[in-house]
C-alpha cells in the first residue's frame, strides 16, 4: 500500500478548507466526482449534496447514508489594531491540538490568490506563557495586515480559519505491509471518501442497493448536525446511517488494527441494535469485523437525527482513529474495510 491508495488520493483532493458554514469547496469537488461517474445529484438550500438510488425492493425501508463535509476550525472573535485576529473554536477544537503554524482565513472574498494566510501564535516562552495550559484567550493569528486591509479581503468578526492544506498530510508510517496513516483530521473527509467510493463501485459494477437509498453529504455537523437534521426532516428516511470516525477515549476497547468501529451508544442515544448487528454481519461477509464502542461524550449526525426524531432507526460506523480532533492516526487498511462493509450492507435487506 502507498500514498497512491484510492482512499488517500480522494482524501487529498478534498483537502480544501471546509469549516462549518463554508463547505462549498468540498461540495463542489463531491458534485464533480458524482457527475464524472454519471450520477444525477442535487444540492439543497442548506448546501447538502444528495444522490438518490432506486432499490431493487421498492417496498423496503428507505436508508439514508450520510457523511459530513465540514471540519473543526477557528472563528474570528475580534480584530486587534495591529491586524492580529483573536479566535475561538468552531466545533470541538482546542488550541493545544493545533500548535503554532500557518492557517487559512476564510473571509467573504476569496480571490485567485486564495485565502488570507496567517500564523497561529501562542506567545513567547521567554517570560510569557511558559508551561501553563493554553486557552483560546491566549491565542491570536498574526496576519501582517492592517484591519483595513483585512476588511478589503473580506476578513471580519465571524470569519473562520483552518490549517493550510500543506500542513495537513496525509503521512504514511509504520510497517510497510500494514501502514498507519496520519492527517490533520480525517473527520469527516474519510466518511465522504467512503461514500464516494461506494457510489463509484456501484456504478462500475452495475449494482443496485436492495433498499431505496439516499446518499447525503451534509453540512455543519460540527456545530450540531444541522445539515443532517434538515435532510432527515425533509426526506423522512426510515433508517439513517452516519459514516464517520470512531475516536479512542481512555477506557474504550478500540484498536488501530484495520477493523472499523461501530457506535452502540453515545451521549444522545442508544443506536438501533438490529442495525448494529446487521452492519457487523456485513463486515463479516466482507472479511472484516466491526469493533463496538460506547461513548459518553460524543455524538454523530445519526444520534443528532435520532434525538430530533428524524428517523426510526439509526447507526454510526467508520474508521477507528487516535488523536481525534487533531493530527489523527488510523490504520490504512481500515478504509478498504469500511468500503467493503458498505458494499456488503447495501446488498442486504435489513
Amino acid at each position: 500500500m502507498s500514498a497512491n491508495h484510492p482512499a488517500l488520493t480522494l482524501f487529498t483532493e478534498l483537502l480544501v478548507a471546509a469549516p462549518s458554514g463554508r463547505e462549498e469547496w468540498v461540495a463542489e469537488i463531491v458534485r464533480r466526482k458524482l457527475e464524472e461517474w454519471g450520477y444525477d445529484c442535487e444540492t439543497d438550500p442548506a448546501g447538502n449534496v444528495l444522490v438518490r438510488l432506486a432499490g431493487s425492493n421498492p417496498n423496503a425501508p428507505t436508508i439514508c447514508y450520510a457523511a459530513h463535509m465540514d471540519e473543526i476550525g477557528m472563528v474570528v472573535t475580534a480584530i486587534d489594531e495591529n491586524g492580529d485576529l483573536r479566535v475561538d473554536r468552531s466545533g470541538g477544537l482546542y488550541p493545544w491540538k493545533m500548535g503554532e503554524g500557518p492557517v487559512e482565513i476564510i473571509g467573504d472574498i476569496v480571490d485567485a490568490d486564495g485565502p488570507v494566510i496567517g500564523v497561529l501564535s501562542m506567545g513567547s516562552t521567554h517570560g510569557g506563557v511558559g508551561d501553563k495550559a493554553i486557552e483560546w484567550k491566549d491565542v491570536r493569528v498574526i496576519t501582517g495586515l492592517s484591519p483595513a486591509q483585512l476588511k478589503d479581503q473580506g476578513v471580519r468578526v465571524g470569519s473562520t480559519a483552518v490549517p493550510i492544506a500543506a500542513e495537513r498530510g496525509p503521512v504514511l508510517f509504520g510497517p510497510a505491509d500494514d501502514p498507519l496513516v496520519a492527517a490533520w483530521t480525517f473527520d469527516d473527509r474519510m466518511g465522504v471518501v467512503a461514500l464516494l467510493r461506494l457510489l463509484e463501485r456501484l456504478k462500475w459494477d452495475g449494482s443496485q442497493p436492495v433498499h431505496p437509498t439516499l446518499v447525503a453529504f451534509t453540512v455543519h455537523e460540527e456545530g450540531g448536525g444541522q445539515g443532517a437534521k434538515i435532510v432527515a426532516d425533509r426526506e423522512r428516511p426510515d433508517i439513517f446511517i452516519a459514516v464517520d470516525g470512531c475516536p479512542i477515549p481512555p477506557g474504550t476497547p478500540l484498536k488501530l488494527d484495520g477493523r472499523p468501529g461501530i457506535w452502540s451508544k453515545d451521549r444522545l442515544t442508544h443506536y438501533d441494535q438490529r442495525l448494529v448487528r446487521s452492519l457487523m454481519e456485513a463486515a463479516e461477509r466482507a472479511g472484516s469485523e466491526l469493533q463496538p464502542v460506547v461513548y459518553d461524550g460524543a455524538a454523530s449526525d445519526a444520534s443528532l437525527v435520532a434525538y430530533a426524531g428524524g428517523a426510526y432507526r439509526v447507526a454510526c460506523f467508520g474508521h477507528v482513529r487516535e488523536n481525534s480532533h487533531g493530527y489523527e492516526v488510523a490504520r490504512l487498511s481500515v478504509f478498504d474495510a469500511m468500503l467493503e462493509t458498505l458494499v456488503a450492507f447495501v446488498g442486504m435487506e435489513v
